[in-house]
């Protein structure tokens, strides 16, 4: 385990007396490898930077127009540190406090990333944590890595590094807009490939100071790029562009995304009728599938005959493809013919005939970016929608994607709040089998075998709603966005032939009444109903679940998806095969706990658990049964759970298990409680703080759970005895 001691973090004024003060540190002096984060905190700004000549590097920052004005620096500095352990670490404080979206980074980008070098991920990833957790106490950091990782501040961040087939892209589609012919840019991708972070990475690089990237990232490309990139500011050098997002839901979220960057700004996020209103130098467009023609659009006809009034098209004849064409001068159109969902899209023919203009350049992306599950599982699915497998062909199974079916829907929906626990981010979306009853009334959607569920309870940004554990998404609150594990229900509205060998659609029970008026060929259907499948099951990181209420496709999927039954994860050793903490760890009652986490006790003083096989046993490790329904929003009641011994460091927003002579919590027996920690601090005039209070909060969709106030009186018999990690059963 990597300690504090491993490094240190000093700060320091950032003004004119900064280079007398940082003279004495040895690092500075020694002209060691070290970090350091400059910031100003009534702006909100900071910059990230590395350097071997702190002095040289500080006295150009404080001449810098910008940098200047920054208020604090803190020094990050360890004898571990080499230049690449520092190059690395810039990397990830530049990428994690973007997500992080406390501050606005003056950084143009993120600069060198992904390179290897001795003990990265041995040694230097654990020295990376170590500091991320001492920067939240110093208010430089708010949030945990966790928390961050499932932020789409943070997923959608241009400081991120880019995959080489994306790197080659970005060269070639900068190539494009350079060429003076060429007037659309077509790149095609499917789910997953990065096409969302190819079109922000393009809008930073076009709206920052050239002075301020490093390429280096790009290698041998390193050269040509800025050379291109300074030609692309020599013709554009304060372009008019927006990123034009269909989908209202993911051009919000976007928009959140945009505003917290440097550079960027909300405004430039917009949707398709907006295109009318202006005549813009680029136009990029995300999920290009999903613009509209005047069929089906309900309460948008108006916009939509409006817009092209505005424009002097005829309304029954052009479409938002049309409108973009004619108001951009430049147009980058990110494509993915297999997600079109709906008869209100526009046509395919549209881009066939727009990729075969002259003046259209068409790029492809190929390698899956999203999915651990690779290439290999999303051609898996296509073949799976498609009925295309031959006899002898395996069953998909990977190592790093867990993709199975379950027969029982409550399992289901017990193992998806289970990683949600330990992920977060793992939801249950489904085909539109079911109509929306609940919109405007208290009542279930959804029933399935006594299971009553409910729809999306809202639209915009539903995967990181308050209550979406609980509630069931549909493709047009999932679409764009990424999740850790999908649980997908399959409706009554799609079956399967055996005979024929193939999908058959029940429209009888289709309930997107938008999704199907309209549409006279049943194949056409058939086709919008596949890709919705096909969408919602590519959303997965981790994995997906399969729940069928058609018995004659649950047969057919059965066939082809490792079907599970819930194997049991618990096992309890008997003594004579117990190796404490090599192959198991202790199991705590915490109903009987007095004394039970002492270091004095023996083998015999309780069972041992033999863990799945994706923990390694060791010496920080024990499991607890967790009852009641407090934290259900997260553990399911009576579920075994694993915790770490707390750390220390900051606790803020985690589960944790605390200790504690005046908690008397009916699900934990007295003493003891499960909640998530959240701390009140108070900074006096040194800049030291210290705890207020301590509240331990519930995570219940009961509301007769209150949190726990433990104020200052209190804290010095607080004792936080571990730390949740995961769900085990």
């Amino acid at each position: 385990m990597i300690t504090k001691n491993a490094f240190e973090i000093k700060r320091y004024e950032f003004n004119a007396d900064l280079l007398y003060s940082i003279n004495s540190n040895h690092y500075v002096n020694g002209l060691w490898p070290l970090v350091y984060i400059i910031s100003n905190e009534s702006t909100k700004e900071a910059y990230v930077g590395e350097t071997t000549d702190a002095i040289s590097r500080m006295s150009n920052h404080l001449k810098n127009d910008i940098k200047s004005k920054l208020t604090a620096i803190h020094l990050i500095t360890s004898d571990k540190f080499n230049k690449s352990a520092t190059l690395d670490i810039e990397s990830n404080l530049i990428k994690y406090l973007s997500g992080d979206g406390q501050f606005k980074l003056l950084n143009a980008n993120i600069g060198l990333a992904n390179h290897t070098y001795y003990q990265k991920s041995e040694v230097y990833w654990d020295i990376f944590q170590t500091i991320w957790r001492e920067l939240r106490p110093e208010g430089i950091a708010k949030k945990t890595l966790d928390q961050i990782n499932n932020s789409d501040l943070f997923k959608y961040s241009p400081y991120k590094s880019l995959t080489p087939e994306q790197k080659i892209s970005i060269i070639e589609i900068i190539k494009s807009l350079l060429d003076e012919p060429t007037k659309s840019i077509v790149v095609e991708g499917g789910a997953g490939t990065g096409k969302t972070i190819l079109a922000i990475y393009l809008f930073k690089i076009l709206s920052s100071d050239i002075a301020d990237f490093n390429f280096k990232e790009f290698g041998k490309e390193e050269a040509e790029l800025i050379e291109l990139v300074n030609k692309l500011k020599t013709v554009y050098p304060s372009p008019k562009m927006a990123l034009v997002v269909p989908m209202s839901s993911f051009r919000t979220t976007l928009q959140k995304v945009f505003k917290n960057i440097r550079g960027l700004s909300a405004k430039m996020v917009i949707g398709p009728a907006e295109v009318a209103n202006s005549e813009y130098d680029i136009l990029i467009v995300d999920e290009s599938h999903r613009l509209r023609k005047r069929v089906n659009l309900g309460a948008y006809f108006g916009a939509f005959d409006k817009a092209n009034e505005k424009l002097g098209l005829d309304k029954m004849n052009t479409n938002e493809l049309d409108w973009i064409v004619v108001q951009g001068k430049k147009k980058i159109f990110f494509y993915d013919e297999n997600q079109s969902i709906k008869p209100s899209d526009v046509d395919k023919s549209a881009f066939e005939n727009l990729k075969s203009k002259q003046e259209t350049t068409i790029k492809t992306l190929k390698s899956q970016f999203r999915v651990k599950g690779g290439n290999g599982y999303v051609a898996y699915v296509d073949q799976l929608l498609n009925c295309s497998f031959k006899k002898t062909d395996p069953i998909f199974e990977v190592k790093d994607y867990e993709f199975l079916i379950f027969e029982s829907l409550q399992e289901m929906i017990e193992k998806i709040k289970s990683r949600d626990a330990e992920f977060g981010l793992s939801r249950l979306v489904a085909g539109y089998s079911w109509e929306w009853v609940s919109k405007n009334k208290d009542e279930h959607d959804i029933l399935i075998d006594g299971i009553k569920l409910k729809w999306n309870s809202v639209s915009m940004d539903w995967v990181n709603s308050e209550n979406s554990i609980n509630e069931v998404g549909c493709i047009h609150t999932t679409q764009g966005y990424d999740l850790n594990f999908t649980g997908v229900i399959f409706g009554n509205e799609i079956s399967y032939d055996k005979a024929q060998n193939q999908i058959v659609i029940k429209k009888e029970n289709y309930f997107d009444t938008l999704g199907k008026q309209s549409i006279k060929n049943p194949d056409e259907l058939k086709a919008y109903i596949i890709n919705i499948y096909k969408t919602i099951m590519l959303r997965g990181i981790r994995g997906t679940y399969v729940y069928v209420c058609d018995e004659h496709l649950r047969a057919y999927l059965k066939e082809r998806i490792k079907n599970t039954t819930i194997e049991k994860t618990i096992k309890i050793l008997p003594l004579n095969e117990v190796k404490p903490y090599v192959n198991c760890v202790p199991l705590y009652d915490l109903w009987a706990a007095a004394g039970a986490f002492s270091d004095s006790q023996t083998v015999s003083d309780f069972e041992w658990i033999a863990l799945p096989e994706q923990y390694q046993a060791n010496s920080d490790y024990f499991v607890c049964k967790v009852q009641g329904d407090s934290m259900n929003k997260k553990i399911p009641n009576n579920s075994w759970c694993l915790f770490k011994k707390d750390p220390g460091g900051s606790r803020e927003g985690k589960i944790v298990l605390v200790e504690h002579h005046n908690i008397h919590d009916v699900d934990f027996g007295s003493g003891y409680t499960v909640k998530m920690y959240h701390s009140e601090k108070e900074i006096d005039q040194d800049g030291h703080w210290s705890h207020q209070s301590i509240v331990l909060k519930p995570l219940s969709d009961r509301s007769d759970y209150s949190d726990i106030v433990l104020h200052q009186d209190d804290l010095t018999s607080l004792k936080v005895v571990g730390v949740f990690v995961a769900v085990l059963e």
